[in-house]
């Protein structure tokens, strides 16, 4: 092999990242003949996917039993429990138990990194078959005290950092944010990091500075301007909790299309569903909350509560102002306050045992609360009988709720928790299938796992360019033999398809929007060439500001009215700041055992699209698929931003590494190579490039490749720059 294999397609893909110098490819060394770690055994696929249905001939649904010590129950039999429906007791039909934490669908634990100055470890992608758990940590910012909120963030650190497991899928989600919440399902630390940040106290929630607003001397106010206050104050309450119920419906809705049976986390300083003054009072907040107890039945989703308030004195602080008040009246407010906090932390309660959940409270140890919720997830039963018709019989125009018990008939004292109830409406009469292209694109948008009607493959690079600033370079390869193809006449074959892409800032809000409607026009050795191989889209998305940003494209056919989509996260550094900064990697290869195409025979025609479409291009770009074989040549490049220069005026002075992993476990690491710049031109922005060869041992499956950036002028704490990229070694 020769320097001149490397990156045929550098060129053309990074004109738009402004290449201002590269350095020359390397001569293929030999590459790494570690044998991988062998892939992880999959656990098989239950005969039933659903973990909970509502069927007009099936109701199913998972409960948790625990004896008094708290230890799970694991050996019972269907006939020593009674499940019941409006007091009403069903003959059991289907009863298993369900072990979730299975070793068996478990991913290799990342290595140990004990330098935290060490270039980071890949993450590992999971794929739906991965996926051990699913939580979704429901931060409630709407209802956050300030103090309250430094102690969740730290509980949320300590989460990523020490409890999350291989094979966890997780999202943090806030109350607050806006619709792009549910693309934060990820088991990426550096994205869970960058929601982590976003969690913040609002002013304008429902909760101040501590978690119990201080007392205020109000003696000087008249009767009714008390009661218009309490008035004003209570409906503020009930509209915030409804907020948050609704927040938490949604994650609910997000989590049905997710794999098994999933977990929600909400926390918050508490919320009020119940007056004891007045039942009727808070209508809003128990409405909203049936609602979601059967979303979340339906959803097969357990929520979990914790108060974050911690332990509570209740006492007077140092922020009262009791003025003149008597010791009467101070009693008084202190024993509002006592309610207050009793009541909110009923809601938390409720909530997690009317939907098979534990309510952490009184603890001011937040994190061992985490802890407590995911070792609650080990196992449960799945129980399902035949309703009777009338289950989902109209009454007076609504649907009726339907309550839910199961009594252990075993000897002895236990704990049965579980959904207690459901509206009698059937599963199929619940989910809406969407009709319109629009909602058939919106579904696939913010299904968490993508669809796949269409494949596509997501590959979104970040950039930065003088002129135009950060932007993300996004390759969509799109499975032409998913689209449909009909004869436009004299051998003409006519694809239509829609394509939308969506940018989400991190605080859940869409930052920008795109869509397009395109037509593919082939014929002969093009057709099958797009056939077989596919092509590729490319989107440029401009990113103003610095964070942490989800790209999200759907692809829909208008012929099938079949639908893709993917989703990929990228971050976006303040280059303001100077530090050392690595661009997206844009990595193909080269198999030197590959027999070289045939060009088009003469008069064929080669074009695809139609030239307003400069957008697409029939590819068989090996950068946007990335389907490697061993013994292959991998070239790869970036772009390196804001390399020190010498106080001279000299050059900058840098080294460069790249390593391959494999289920985060390192199988090759390069040496460490100086960095030469031939063209000076932007010592801001320099272009990168090299080659090396895959072992030819190398197993299928999938890898990470990694590019380390050493800068020796810089300070140690921004002397390093990393990025990473995956792709798969197939037979």
């Amino acid at each position: 092999m020769k320097k001149k294999s490397s990156l045929a397609l550098l060129p053309t893909f990074l004109l738009c990242l402004t290449v201002s110098a590269q350095q020359p490819s390397p001569s293929p060394r030999p590459g790494p003949t570690n044998t991988p770690t062998p892939a992880p055994p999959q656990r098989p696929a239950p005969a039933d996917e659903d973990v909970v249905r509502i069927t007009t001939n099936l109701v199913q649904i998972d409960a948790v039993v625990t004896d008094k010590s708290g230890k799970p129950i694991t050996d019972l039999r269907a006939d020593e429990i009674r499940i019941s429906e409006d007091g009403r007791a069903q003959t059991v039909t289907n009863f298993s138990y369900v072990i979730a934490d299975s070793a068996g669908n478990s991913v290799s634990r990342p290595a140990v990194i004990l330098d935290k100055a060490a270039p980071p470890v890949p993450p590992v992608t999971l794929r739906p078959e991965q996926v051990r758990r699913t939580m979704a940590l429901v931060v409630d910012d709407l209802g956050l005290s300030f103090q309250s909120t430094y102690y969740v963030r730290r509980a949320l650190k300590k989460f990523v950092d020490e409890q999350m497991q291989p094979g966890d899928l997780v999202a943090i989600i806030r109350t607050s944010s806006g619709i792009g919440a549910l693309q934060q399902f990820t088991s990426d630390k550096r994205q869970l990091y960058a929601a982590i940040e976003r969690v913040k106290w609002s002013s304008g929630g429902r909760s101040g500075v501590t978690p119990f607003a201080p007392i205020e001397d109000n003696s000087g106010q008249s009767d009714e301007a008390k009661a218009a206050d309490q008035e004003l104050n209570q409906f503020r309450e009930d509209v915030f909790a409804v907020g948050t119920l609704g927040a938490v419906s949604y994650v609910v809705r997000g989590l049905r299309e997710l794999p098994g049976r999933k977990s929600i986390l909400l926390i918050s300083d508490g919320f009020t569903i119940y007056s004891r003054d007045d039942p009727t009072r808070n209508y809003r907040a128990l409405d909203a909350l049936r609602r979601l107890i059967d979303q979340a039945l339906r959803a097969s989703v357990v929520i979990y509560t914790m108060n974050a308030t911690g332990l509570q004195t209740l006492m007077l602080s140092a922020a009262d102002n009791t003025g003149q008040m008597s010791a009467d009246q101070i009693e008084q407010q202190l024993s509002n306050r006592r309610t207050t906090a009793f009541n909110s932390q009923e809601g938390l309660s409720y909530l997690a045992q009317e939907t098979g959940g534990l309510a952490i409270r009184n603890t001011n140890d937040l994190g061992g609360g985490i802890k407590r919720v995911i070792e609650d997830q080990k196992g449960y039963y799945l129980i399902g009988y035949r309703p009777e018709e009338s289950t989902f019989d109209l009454k007076t125009g609504r649907r009726v709720f339907h309550k839910l018990s199961l009594k252990v008939l075993r000897p002895g004292k236990f704990t049965v928790r579980m959904r207690n109830g459901f509206y009698g409406i059937s599963d199929e009469d619940v989910r809406a299938t969407p009709v319109t292209p629009r909602e058939q694109i919106q579904a696939a948008l913010f299904s968490p796992f993508g669809s796949a009607g269409v494949h596509v493959r997501l590959t979104a690079l970040f950039a930065n360019d003088a002129k135009i600033g950060s932007l993300a370079r996004a390759m969509l390869h799109v499975d032409a033999a998913d689209l449909t193809f009909t004869d436009d006449g004299e051998g003409w074959h006519k694809a239509t398809f829609d394509v939308v892409a969506v940018t989400f800032g991190d605080n859940g809000s869409i930052v920008d929007q795109t869509g397009k409607t395109h037509s593919l026009r082939v014929r002969g050795a093009s057709y099958q060439s797009i056939l077989k191989d596919g092509f590729v889209y490319f989107i440029t998305v401009p990113l103003k500001k610095s964070g942490a940003y989800q790209l999200r494209a759907a692809l829909r056919d208008h012929g099938s009215e079949r639908v893709g989509s993917a989703s990929q996260f990228i971050e976006v550094p303040e280059l303001k700041k100077n530090r050392l900064v690595l661009s997206g990697i844009i990595l193909t290869a080269v198999d030197p055992t590959a027999k070289k195409k045939q060009p088009p025979a003469a008069g064929e025609e080669s074009s695809t699209a139609s030239p307003q479409d400069e957008n697409l291009v029939d590819s068989t770009n090996s950068a946007a698929v990335r389907h490697f074989h061993n013994g292959s040549v991998l070239n790869y490049g970036a772009i390196i931003y804001n390399a020190k220069q010498d106080k001279t005026g000299g050059p900058p002075q840098l080294l460069t590494q790249v390593r391959i992993f494999r289920d985060s476990q390192p199988v090759f690491a390069g040496k460490e190579q100086s960095f030469k710049i031939l063209d000076p031109t932007d010592l801001k922005r320099l272009g990168m490039s090299g080659a090396i060869q895959l072992g030819a041992d190398m197993k299928p499956g999938e890898y990470a490749f990694q590019v380390i950036v050493t800068d020796l002028l810089a300070d140690q704490k921004h002397r390093l720059a990393s990025q990473w990229i995956d792709f798969e070694i197939v037979k």
